[in-house]
């Protein structure tokens, strides 16, 4: 071996041992904050505004949501993603058995559950939803695709509700409501990205309506009507944060419905562009996204 080639081992030695030395360090609630800060930009700096009683059940709420997520982005073979999906199955039964396997998120949920008393269920249709979706692939119909937004985004709602030990039948509705109009606002969102992977997010039915092929969507066709059925979709979505924002009374639920302001703002932005779900205008980061959701917190 060549002094350079010495050299380099030893460098790249260093780096993985200043690395694991360095996730050694990070704690388990750290873990999750970290996660959802990279995975899930606008939920983080929603939560991070969450009262400090609440922070650490609403980050690894949104942290498991993550690991479950993102497991369809990161296979090529759909039965690939169910083993990984089944595992965090039994990663649910081992936290709530007090047997957690030695994961941060759930060695975090599993200390987060010495103190709020989180539904098992609400996690399962996490889990149970994206097991479905990658069996089904696509959505038949509008309905559908609410049910799927109502069982991956409204039960992080409920599971926020219940770490706030709120009951009210009025913040269970807002959070329906909310959920499915932000699980269908991710959807449309998703629609560029899920095209070059040759999937399409949009309902058939309503494809089927305007005459618009599945293929014209991965190949990102933008035209009228294509543009019709995102506001057809997206009229769906306004109805439900309409109703959400309507119900939204209880003042003890309504940090835990900041992200109202996220599907608000896109919505908007959509709209502004014609909805044009293609436009590179959509794809920005909103800068001033945290000085909404203060001011929301403040004002309302």
């Amino acid at each position: 071996m060549t002094t350079r080639s010495l050299l380099i081992s030893k460098n790249t030695v260093r780096q993985c041992l200043r690395r694991m030395s360095t996730k050694a360090k990070q704690s388990s609630a750290e873990y999750c904050l970290n996660l959802v800060r990279k995975k899930d930009y606008e939920n983080f700096l929603c939560t991070l505004l969450l009262p400090a009683n609440i922070k650490g059940a609403g980050f690894v709420i949104r942290a498991f949501n993550v690991e479950i997520a993102q497991i369809e982005d990161q296979v090529s073979m759909n039965h690939i993603g169910a083993m990984r999906l089944h595992f965090w199955q039994e990663t649910l039964n081992g936290i709530y058995n007090d047997l957690p396997p030695q994961t941060p998120v759930a060695e975090e949920l599993q200390r987060v559950l010495r103190k709020h008393k989180l539904s098992k269920r609400y996690f399962k249709r996490l889990i149970d939803a994206r097991l479905d979706k990658l069996e089904k692939s696509t959505f038949p119909n509008i309905e559908a695709m609410e049910n799927y937004a109502e069982n991956t985004v409204s039960s992080i709602y409920y599971l926020l509700l219940e770490a706030h030990g709120i009951k009210n039948m009025n913040a269970d509705h807002a959070a329906s409501h909310l959920g499915k109009a932000h699980g269908i606002v991710t959807l449309i969102r998703s629609i560029p990205y899920n095209a070059q992977k040759r999937v399409v997010v949009l309902p058939q039915d309503i494809l089927m309506k305007h005459s618009v092929s599945s293929e014209a969507v991965i190949q990102c066709v933008d035209g009228t009507a294509l543009s019709d059925v995102v506001f057809e979709v997206a009229s769906r979505a306004k109805q439900h944060l309409d109703e959400a924002i309507s119900l939204n009374t209880l003042q003890e639920s309504k940090v835990i419905f900041l992200p109202i302001t996220c599907v608000e703002n896109y919505l908007e932005a959509l709209r502004r562009t014609d909805f044009d779900v293609f436009h590179p205008q959509l794809a920005r980061r909103n800068g001033i996204l945290p000085l909404q959701l203060l001011w929301r917190k403040l004002t309302q």
